[in-house]
């Protein structure tokens, strides 16, 4: 008999070797390579029959778009991220910690599309039927067209979902699905690989909307190899802190739609309810008058949301200060640090600096560049900033404070909310044809905005 042959492939990235190895050499993970049989490639395309199907080339003027035509889930924030709704045929991957809330969300999603009559799958693989409609009792998930099925082979959800016919397919989670042609353990690359292919054909197939959950890995990436996420159609990330309430609902891939938009949930105890105003969330809890504490303005798509920048400044013993952040780039407040020594003059070598974005929302753009400033040499000075005061602009390592987007809408909102004054450059200022009641302030250097707040 002739001996079977193994493979290792590595659990995080995809990549196989003939022996094993304790790190890979592609991901440099360690002990993550794991002893698979090896088998012939499975491919999606070898099941296939092309009797029926036309795949001659059509001119792209002859194509109807149905771009417009999507599924809305009635829940305002997830269809912003989906860029509208859920496009016919699309296949979205949902990941997020443990717990954060991502079999919550698709849950009431599909009862709010069932109540339209529409039918619907919803494929658990994780828990029971009864522990599912547990959760839906809470959620008041009670819809005649919202189906149930807890099944972990592969061919038994295709069979199954063929034969209901539902415009919605949800599975939970891809981790516990197999195929029974695979000898591999369910959630190992061969499995999952061959799970999501075959998941897309019967998208794209069957016109039939496929949403998918997935484990992530400790470091918050999602479990299994990153072609993974080359195959869906739109990858959308769950974040959130365990200890608080909001979860934010983020894009990072969207065929369909913008990769900008975030959408904010607050997890109560009927379930996820969409935040239409997060800037009044991010702001609720904010002390007044505290040394080190600004308001600054994030744009996440079309959306600008207010939020509190929080500073602390103290000297240390150490003779390698500390530099800790937390929702903004440690290597960008490093380099304003470096600006705030040079040209104010502040004697920050010495000093431990802390930055935290109050809420655990996590802010990418240089927009706020200002606040950081501000918020630094606050709790530096330990002199205190007016509560009605926003900052907006992007700062450059020769001390200049340079012009940033969407001025006028960060602008209007922070009037909305009863603000009084704005910091923000002057060549925005000069550019501004919108008005807005609120005290404009244009600053062109650092040292000047020093100046003006605390000298």
């Amino acid at each position: 008999m002739a001996k079977e042959k193994s493979i290792y492939s590595c659990q995080s990235c995809g990549y196989q070797s003939p022996k094993w190895m304790g790190k890979c050499p592609d991901c440099q993970s360690w002990n993550t390579l794991i002893e698979e049989k090896k088998e012939p490639e499975l491919s999606v395309l070898e099941t296939r029959t092309f009797d029926d199907i036309d795949t001659a080339p059509i001119s792209i003027t002859h194509i109807k778009s149905k771009d417009s035509d999507r599924i809305t889930t009635h829940i305002s924030e997830l269809d912003r991220v989906l860029g509208g709704g859920l496009v016919h045929g699309s296949l979205v991957l949902v990941g997020g910690d443990p717990g954060i809330g991502k079999s919550t969300l698709v849950l009431q999603a599909f009862n709010a599309i069932a109540k339209k009559d529409i039918p619907v799958l919803y494929i658990s693989g994780e828990e029971s039927l009864e522990q599912t409609k547990l959760r839906a009792d809470r959620l008041g998930a009670k819809s005649e067209s919202l189906y149930l099925l807890s099944e972990t082979l592969l061919e038994k959800v295709i069979k199954e979902a063929k034969k209901l016919k539902p415009k919605v397919l949800a599975i939970d989670s891809v981790q516990t699905l197999y195929t029974g042609e695979l000898e591999s353990a369910p959630g190992s690359i061969s499995q999952v690989r061959e799970v999501v292919a075959r998941l897309m054909y019967l998208a794209k197939r069957e016109n039939m909307t496929t949403v998918v959950i997935g484990h992530v890995t400790k470091e918050g990436a999602l479990a299994g190899p990153r072609v993974l996420e080359h195959m869906v159609d739109t990858v959308l990330y769950f974040e959130g802190d365990g200890g608080k309430s909001y979860r934010i609902l983020r894009a990072v891939k969207n065929r369909f739609g913008s990769t900008n938009e975030i959408g904010v949930f607050e997890m109560q105890e009927e379930g996820l309810i969409p935040v239409e105003n997060p800037s009044e969330l991010f702001l609720s809890e904010r002390p007044l008058n505290a040394p080190g504490s600004v308001v600054v303005s994030a744009v996440e798509g079309t959306r600008p949301m207010l939020v509190e920048l929080q500073a602390l400044v103290t000297p240390t013993i150490l003779a390698l200060p500390r530099r800790t952040t937390i929702g903004v780039d440690h290597n960008r407040v490093s380099l304003l640090v470096a600006v705030l020594e040079k040209k104010a003059e502040l004697a920050l070598y010495n000093h431990d600096i802390y930055v935290n974005v109050a809420g655990g929302l996590r802010i990418q753009e240089t927009g706020v560049d200002l606040g950081i400033i501000a918020s630094v040499a606050s709790s530096f000075l330990n002199r205190s900033i007016e509560s009605q005061v926003l900052f907006l602009g992007e700062v450059g390592l020769t001390g200049e404070v340079r012009a940033i987007n969407h001025i006028e809408v960060r602008a209007k909102e922070a009037s909305r909310l009863g603000f009084k004054k704005c910091f923000l450059p002057m060549s925005n200022l000069r550019k501004m044809k919108t008005k807005v009641p609120l005290e404009f302030i244009g600053i062109s250097t650092v040292d000047e905005l020093i100046q003006i707040l605390f000298r």
